[in-house]
């Protein structure tokens, strides 16, 4: 049974988006053109692979299974017509990056702009998301991970700084009137603005000073998932609590008054992130010069 290409790759496109607007949005297609492709498909094989009603479209048990045996057999094709980029004066096509949300925020702006100037015939899509995923299964060709143990199949290469630290931070009226911590234990007693992963999980502040490492686990107001991050830190500006993020995110308000340094002799310093790709294929041409872009600023960008 033979099934046409872009048939696959309209239906990979919908079931990864899970609707035909955003589908539609992410393969530059339109999403009738999506919908009669999908349908094609289908009455070819014989099965349903998406479940639509007018508010979602869903993944059939059976189109999980072909979505995800397709994603890296489609990356496998893309990669086999980007032989012919070598030709090319200048690389062209698609670049996918997995990417933590504190990435997309501290890492990319200073390397995006820059790369996109320097190579305007690539087309950069970011996925952001805090899982540790299969960059091929997810049908992306590379990602950015913190200090993740990566596969032995995995080529690592740093990017961005290579020392973050975190940092606890609070408005100085909320420190006026509930009082400065002195260790890290002294958190217990304060209101303190929590993140969680999508997962449910939800991490201990870590502080180390002198070889000294103290974990706590402290509670507060407000509790949000990592795609809210900003609010946590609006929260604490307006005086609602103590905040604890990456350095780099709080600097700015650090730096203008907005934020006063909690317990800044324990910042936690930790290893900067890295690029990660599957050793095991042909290195697309979009991603061979994002790879050379980021080596030759020294991984800093």
């Amino acid at each position: 049974m033979k099934a046409d290409l872009s048939d696959l790759n309209a239906f990979v496109a919908v079931a990864r988006a899970k609707g035909f607007r955003d589908g539609a949005r992410a393969s530059g297609g339109s999403a009738s053109g999506l919908s009669e492709a999908v349908r094609r498909l289908e009455a070819q094989l014989g099965v349903r692979l998406l479940n639509r009603t007018t508010r979602s479209v869903a993944v059939t048990e059976a189109g999980q299974r072909l979505l995800d045996r397709l994603g890296p057999a489609l990356l496998e094709v893309e990669t086999a017509l980007d032989v012919v980029n070598s030709f090319r004066d200048r690389p062209a096509g698609t670049l996918r990056l997995n990417v933590p949300a504190s990435a997309s925020r501290l890492i990319l702006p200073a390397i995006v702009p820059p790369f996109l100037a320097a190579y305007p015939e690539i087309r950069l899509e970011v996925v952001a998301e805090e899982s540790f995923v299969d960059v091929l299964a997810a049908g992306c060709d590379a990602g950015i991970r913190y200090d993740e143990r990566l596969e032995q199949d995995m080529i690592a290469v740093p990017i961005g700084p290579r020392v973050q630290r975190f940092a606890a931070a609070a408005a100085t009226s909320y420190l006026d009137r509930a009082g400065r911590p002195a260790h890290p234990r002294d958190l217990l007693g304060h209101a303190c603005l929590r993140g969680r992963f999508a997962s449910g999980g939800m991490a201990p502040w870590e502080f180390e000073r002198d070889g000294e490492v103290v974990r706590v686990d402290p509670t507060g107001p407000l509790l949000v998932t990592i795609g809210a991050v900003d609010l946590k830190v609006d929260a604490a500006i307006a005086g609602s609590g103590i905040v604890y993020l990456f350095e780099g995110w709080l600097r700015p308000h650090l730096d203008s008054g907005a934020l006063e340094p909690v317990l800044e002799s324990w910042w936690q310093s930790f290893p900067g992130p890295f690029l990660y790709y599957p050793g095991r294929r042909l290195v697309p041409a979009p991603l061979r010069a994002f790879l050379d872009f980021v080596k030759a600023a020294g991984g800093r960008a």
